[in-house]
This record gives structure tokens, sequence and C-alpha cells, in this order.
């Protein structure tokens, strides 16, 4: 079945993701792409971010153990490192493609408004020259107002 109009006619790829025996996706919070066009999904299920092929193979699965229940947002940046949000920790985390930790921002369980670097982050975006966005939600995981909703920006600088 086709949706859209024009140059912007999609056609529905109906069981794209083709998941082993066993295996399924929990809430999923999140899509990116690389430039290798490998889609990441960020998801609240057994494993965290399955990685597939654009014909929609399964290439890898990691982050098991790593967040919360409450993985959130993801994007890729330039260098292809792949971005996490978990607004169950309150972190920002920094990949390699294969699952690799090469940073961590934030505090896991930090909620204290006062002091924690992030509350309930959701959204991510890195720019062409790595400036990282981060886009929060008013209330903390426990349901306290925080008072606005925020977008931090945070300047790469090396």
């Amino acid at each position: 079945m086709l949706y859209g109009a024009g140059k912007y006619t999609y056609e529905l790829v109906d069981g794209w993701a083709k998941l082993p025996e066993g295996c399924s996706f929990g809430d999923v919070g999140s899509l990116s792409i690389d430039s290798q066009d490998r889609v990441y999904v960020l998801n609240r299920g057994a494993h965290p971010v399955m990685v597939f092929a654009r014909e929609g193979d399964l290439l890898a699965t990691w982050g098991e153990g790593f967040f919360s229940k409450r993985a959130h947002g993801s994007c890729v940046g330039p260098d292809d490192s792949v971005y996490c949000t978990d607004d169950g920790n309150h972190t920002v985390s920094k990949f390699t493609p294969e699952g690799k930790l090469l940073a961590r921002w934030g505090g896991q369980g930090q909620q204290d408004k006062g002091t924690a670097l992030f509350l309930t982050p959701h959204a991510i975006a890195v720019d062409s020259r790595g400036d990282l966005y981060v886009g929060e939600v008013s209330n903390t995981a426990d349901g306290v107002d925080r008072g606005v909703k925020t977008v931090q920006k945070f300047a790469r600088m090396s």
C-alpha cells in the first residue's frame, strides 16, 4: 500500500525488521540511522539497542544491563557515534557503533533539580560540529514539577 503523494510517496515494507526467534521489541523510544544506513532501534526490551541493516537483517544488539527501563532518545553524530538518553537514570551516553561506552553525562538516580545535570532527558541531537542538544520534560521521574521544559546545548570543546 502506498502513502503520501508525488515525490513524497512511500510504500510500507511490512515485516521489515527480521527478528530471530524469541527476540522482540519493547517500547521503542527512538530510531536513528548512521552513515552506513545501519538502523539503531532504542527500545525498552531485553536488548535495548538493536542494530539493523537497511534491508532489515539484525546485525547486533547491545546495551543489555546498561539502561534503566526508561531508555528514551537516540541520535547518531557526524562521526557515527551513537548517543542515547535514559530518563530513568537521568543520563546521556555516547557509544561507538558497536556499543562501547565512550562517555556518560548526568547522574544515575540524580533527581535534585538544583544539582542534577539532567532531569528526565528525552530528546537528543548532535550538529555537524559535534555540539549536543538535550531536551528534557518538566517533571522528574517521581512527578516533581521542574517548572519549565528545557533544551540544553553543550558545545564541543575539542
